[in-house]
């Protein structure tokens, strides 16, 4: 089959192991991002396997209508820059392992490097040390602080295990299944949204971003935050409220932030708010971005091509696309 893969922005797919499981397949790997419809379309011309990283690209029916070869979109978790319904309509198989119970420990790991970096100031002591300047103000210790965790599924659950290594006091807000589960680990459970917001030294939020969760981090959240508070998102830019966040850091309540995630990605604006404050940590949305995490990652990827191309396709998004009696000679 002809496969392409779009935004492997580092080149690194073809250095890892599972890599080889492409070997049969021709196999194209587009290292810079384009979302320009026309570029794509010239890109993919003739692709029968679409690879994606992720939702570094969205994939929407003005797209997939100019690509007539196309078969099969392979990919992991999930999937709200597909339109499914586009590609069911014109025979296209998305396949998607959304690998149920497995915590993505890159994310959890990048979250709390990303707590202890903006708590001691890390990257801003880095940079007064490369400037020729020593010791520049002074961080917070975690030990004893409250964690808030918005959202107690796979990542916040093992969000919450590091805070109580860290001898922190664990506060969780969540749906009610969620709240259920986390009493039933022992964590306290907010009364309410808002008093997760008010309590919480820290608050990190790792929630799905659906129409439901869209912006549902508001201003008047972030505004209840104390003042010595950080806020922390490695989830997805959209759950919350647009322009909220720099407008609270610039009133001083949250007093700090730390982020991995971004309204625009790949973000290259260098005056863009988020950037200039002193007061935030800023990563490329790097949370599941390792070598272990790939490897696991993409030999699901992989083996859902090499099982469509035999004929067996697995994991299948819109299996009436699978079920649909082949068109006649």
């Amino acid at each position: 089959m002809q496969v392409s893969i779009l935004d492997d922005y580092a080149d690194t797919l073809r250095t890892l192991d599972c890599f080889a499981l492409l070997a049969d397949h021709n196999v194209t790997i587009w290292n810079d991002h384009t979302d320009d419809v026309d570029e794509l379309v010239e890109r993919l011309r003739g692709t029968e396997a679409l690879v994606l990283i992720r939702e570094r690209t969205p994939i929407r029916a003005a797209l997939l209508e100019r690509l007539p070869e196309l078969r099969l979109i392979s990919q992991r978790s999930v999937y709200p820059h597909i339109d499914v319904e586009a590609c069911t309509r014109l025979g296209i198989v998305v396949s998607s392992d959304l690998h149920p119970g497995a915590p993505s420990v890159a994310t959890a790991e990048l979250t709390w490097g990303l707590v202890i970096a903006a708590m001691r100031r890390i990257p801003q002591q880095v940079a007064s040390m490369r400037a020729g300047r020593w010791q520049d103000g002074i961080g917070h210790t975690l030990a004893g602080k409250t964690l808030g965790i918005y959202g107690y599924g796979r990542i916040g659950r093992t969000i919450a295990g590091y805070g109580s290594a860290f001898a922190m006091p664990v506060l969780v807000w969540s749906g009610e299944e969620s709240r259920r589960r986390a009493r039933a680990d022992g964590f306290e459970v907010a009364a309410s949204r808002e008093e997760l917001f008010e309590r919480s030294d820290i608050v990190t939020v790792h929630l799905r971003l659906v129409d439901a969760t869209r912006g549902i981090v508001t201003a008047d959240d972030l505004r209840r935050m104390k003042p010595s508070a950080l806020f922390v998102n490695t989830s997805r830019a959209g759950l919350v409220e647009p322009g909220a966040l720099v407008a609270a850091l610039d009133s001083g309540r949250p007093g700090m932030a730390a982020v991995d995630v971004f309204d625009e990605e790949p973000l290259h604006d260098i005056d863009d708010p988020l950037l200039t404050l002193d007061n935030v940590v800023c990563t490329p949305h790097i949370g599941y971005v390792t070598r272990e995490e790939w490897e696991l990652q993409f030999t699901d990827i992989f083996e859902q091509i090499r099982s469509f191309a035999v004929g067996s396709p697995m994991n299948v998004v819109n299996p009436e696309v699978v079920a649909r009696p082949a068109p006649p000679d």
